[in-house]
C-alpha cells in the first residue's frame, strides 16, 4: 500500500519530534518540509534526510503529492496558516493553541467541517498509555463518583531573568503564555480522563519576572547559554509565568490547578491527582509509567505500565512488555498512530469517532484560556463560552 506523505511547516523544537514520531508508523512518510527561507529549508531538510524543501509554505500547499500538513510554526502564525492548509484540501495536524483567540478556533474549526478533512492538535498527554487506562478505569466506575480534581503543571526553563523565548511576547506566542503553553495541556488530560467538561473558572495569574534580559544572541527553547559574556536588552513581560485557576466541571465536580514555569527543578510536571468516592488516582508525567491509587480501607497501590495489567482498551495505547518504560516521545507517537490510522482507513471527521484530539478540543482549549483571562481580569467566576 503506498504510503500517507506529509508535509511539515516548522523545525523548531516541537517539528523534529512529530517527525520522529511518524517516520516510527511505518505507513506515512515525511517528503518535504517547510522553513522561512529557503536556505533555511534546504539546510533542514539535509540534516532530517527529507527529500523536498520549501522556503514558503504556500509553494508547498500546492504540492499535490502531499495529503497531510503539520503545522509547527510560533502561535500567532497557527490561525492563518490552518486556514491556508484546509483551503488546499489538505488534512491538518496543528500544535496547540489552535489560534489565539475562541472566535479564530471556532472558525478554523467550522472551515475543517466544512471541508471535510481530518482534523488533529497535537494534545499528546491524553496518549499515554497509562493514562488512557485511568480513563477507562474511571468509566468504569472503579473510582466511585469523582468530586475532587486538582493538580499542576510545573516547568522551571523561564526561571532566571536572562531566560528568553519568542513565547514571551504576546504578539508571537499570544496574550497568554504559561496558561495557553502548559495549562491547556493540564485542562485537556483531565477532561480527557474524566469525561467531564470544565464550564467555569475564577483565576489569579502573577508576571513573576516584570522585566527580563533578551539576549542579543538567539537562544533555541529548553537550553542554556553559559560560558560567556552576553549583551542584553531590558524587556518588560506583559505575560503570565505563573497562574492558579479554580474550575468546576459540567456535572458540579470541583477542582483546582496550578501553572508555573518559574519553578526550580520542576522541568516537566505535568501532574493530576482524582479523588473518587470509593478511591484515589494519581499520575505524574515525569513519572509516565506510574499511576498511584489511594485507598482508604487496605494499603495504597502502585500500578505500573504493563499489557498483562492494562484493560482491553487500554493495551491498544502500550506496545512494550511491563518494564520497558513508554514516555513523551512514545505518547506522541500513539497520536500519530491513531491519527493517521484514522485517514488511512478512510474514516470520516464527521461522522466516525475519533481516538485523538481535534479541532473541536482545541477550540473547547481556547475557551477555557480566554475564560481563565476573563476571570482574571474581572476577578469573579467566569463561565467557558463554547459556540
Amino acid at each position: 500500500m503506498e504510503k500517507i506523505k506529509v508535509g511539515i511547516i516548522g523545525t523548531g523544537f516541537i517539528g523534529p519530534t512529530h517527525i520522529e514520531a511518524i517516520r516510527r508508523l511505518g505507513f506515512v512518510e515525511v517528503v518535504a518540509l517547510a522553513q522561512s527561507n529557503q536556505e533555511a529549508a534546504e539546510q533542514k531538510a539535509a540534516e532530517l534526510g527529507i527529500p523536498k524543501a520549501y522556503g514558503d509554505y504556500r509553494d508547498m500547499l500546492q504540492d499535490s503529492d502531499i495529503q497531510v500538513v503539520h503545522n509547527c510554526t510560533p502561535n500567532h502564525l497557527h490561525f492563518e496558516m490552518n486556514k491556508e492548509i484546509i483551503a488546499a484540501g489538505k488534512h491538518v495536524l496543528s500544535e496547540k493553541p489552535l489560534a489565539t483567540s475562541r472566535e479564530e478556533s471556532a472558525e478554523l474549526l467550522a472551515l475543517a467541517r466544512e471541508h471535510k478533512v481530518v482534523h488533529g492538535v497535537n494534545f499528546n498527554y491524553r496518549q499515554f498509555p497509562i493514562v488512557k487506562q485511568l480513563e477507562t478505569m474511571i468509566k468504569s466506575g472503579e473510582l466511585g463518583k469523582i468530586n475532587l480534581v486538582h493538580g499542576s503543571y510545573l516547568q522551571d526553563w523561564l526561571l532566571f531573568d536572562t531566560d528568553f523565548n519568542w513565547r514571551l511576547a504576546p504578539e508571537a506566542g499570544g496574550k497568554s503564555r504559561a496558561v495557553a503553553d502548559i495549562g491547556s495541556h493540564w485542562c485537556d488530560t483531565v477532561q480527557y480522563v474524566t469525561g467531564k467538561r470544565i464550564v467555569e473558572v475564577f483565576a489569579d495569574l502573577a508576571t513573576v519576572i516584570p522585566v527580563r534580559k533578551k539576549s542579543a544572541s538567539n537562544a533555541s527553547t529548553f537550553t542554556e547559554q553559559k560560558g560567556q559574556e552576553e549583551a542584553y536588552e531590558s524587556v518588560p513581560i506583559n505575560t503570565e509565568d505563573y497562574a492558579s485557576v479554580l474550575v468546576r466541571f459540567e456535572d458540579g465536580t470541583k477542582g483546582v490547578f496550578t501553572v508555573s514555569q518559574v519553578s526550580a527543578g520542576r522541568k516537566n510536571r505535568l501532574s493530576f491527582e482524582i479523588n473518587g468516592s470509593e478511591r484515589s488516582a494519581f499520575w505524574n508525567q515525569e513519572e509516565p509509567e506510574k499511576l498511584w491509587i489511594g485507598h482508604r480501607d487496605r494499603p495504597n497501590e502502585i500500578l505500573l505500565a504493563d499489557p498483562a495489567l492494562f484493560s482491553s482498551e487500554a493495551r491498544l495505547s502500550i506496545h512494550h512488555p511491563g518494564g520497558h518504560n513508554e514516555g513523551w516521545p512514545d505518547g506522541l507517537k500513539n497520536g500519530m498512530l491513531h491519527f493517521y490510522t484514522f485517514i488511512r482507513d478512510g474514516k470520516d471527521p464527521l461522522r466516525d469517532q475519533v481516538n485523538f484530539a481535534t479541532f473541536l478540543d482545541g477550540h473547547i482549549s481556547m475557551c477555557i484560556t480566554d475564560a481563565i483571562l476573563e476571570s482574571h481580569e474581572q476577578q469573579k467566576w467566569v463561565k467557558v463560552n463554547v459556540k
